[in-house]
C-alpha cells in the first residue's frame, strides 16, 4: 500500500493502532528504502592550515571527483582537524566558512597587474609576476639603499619597500622570511594578524 507522508502521520497519530499499521508495512516506501550515504565516503582528505589569522588552526579539506576523470576534483567540505596541536578541531566562524571562500567567484586565482595610468587589470603568468616583483625590488633597492647615516655609522637600510608577510606560517617559514627581508636591508616588516 502506497501512502504519502501526510497520510503516514495521520495513521501514526492514532496511537497504538497507527504504530501497529506502520509495523505491518503501511509506511512510506521511500523512507524505508532510502539510506543516506555518508557525505565523506570516497572523498580525498588533505590536511592544511587556515589562512586567515596568526593562530594557524589545522583544517581538513575533503574533495571528490566523479572517478571517471571527466570532472575536476572539487573541495566540498572543510572542517577543523582534531589532531592539530594548535586548535584541536576548533575553528572560528571565518575558518568554518572556508568552503565559501574557496568557491567564491570573486576570489583571485591568478596574478594580475594594472599598468601605470591604466584603469584595467590584466592577467599575467606566475613567472612574469615573480620576475616583475624581483625587478621592482632590485630597482628600488639600488636607488634607495642607505649604507651609512649622517654620522657615518653603517646602517645598511632599505626603507622605501616593506614586507607584508603571511600569518599562518610556521616558525621556520617566519624565520626564513625575516632572514630574507633583513638580508635586503628592509626595515618595515609586518604581517596580516596585526591588521
Amino acid at each position: 500500500m502506497q501512502v504519502n507522508r501526510r497520510q503516514f502521520f495521520k495513521i501514526c497519530s492514532g496511537g497504538m493502532a497507527g504504530t501497529t499499521l506502520a509495523a505491518l508495512g503501511f509506511s512510506p516506501s521511500e523512507a524505508l528504502a532510502d539510506v543516506r550515504a555518508y557525505k565523506l565516503l570516497r572523498a580525498r582528505e588533505v590536511r592544511n592550515t587556515c589562512p586567515y589569522c596568526s593562530v594557524g588552526c589545522g583544517i581538513l579539506m575533503y574533495s571528490r571527483s566523479d572517478e571517471s576523470g571527466n570532472v575536476k576534483e572539487s573541495i566540498f567540505h572543510i572542517e577543523g582537524d582534531p589532531d592539530h596541536p594548535v586548535s584541536r578541531g576548533a575553528l572560528c566562524p571565518k575558518g568554518a566558512g572556508l568552503v565559501g571562500f574557496v568557491h567564491s567567484k570573486d576570489r583571485l586565482r591568478y596574478p594580475e597587474v594594472r599598468e601605470a595610468g591604466s584603469k584595467e587589470w590584466k592577467r599575467i603568468s606566475w613567472e612574469e609576476a615573480l620576475e616583475r616583483i624581483a625587478r621592482h625590488i632590485k630597482e628600488d633597492r639600488d636607488a634607495n639603499f642607505v649604507e651609512t647615516n649622517a654620522n657615518g655609522v653603517t646602517v645598511n637600510r632599505f626603507t622605501t619597500t616593506g614586507m607584508f608577510a603571511c600569518t599562518a606560517s610556521t616558525n621556520e617559514v617566519g624565520y626564513l622570511t625575516q632572514k630574507f627581508v633583513r638580508s635586503l636591508g628592509m626595515v618595515s616588516v609586518d604581517h596580516v594578524a596585526r591588521i
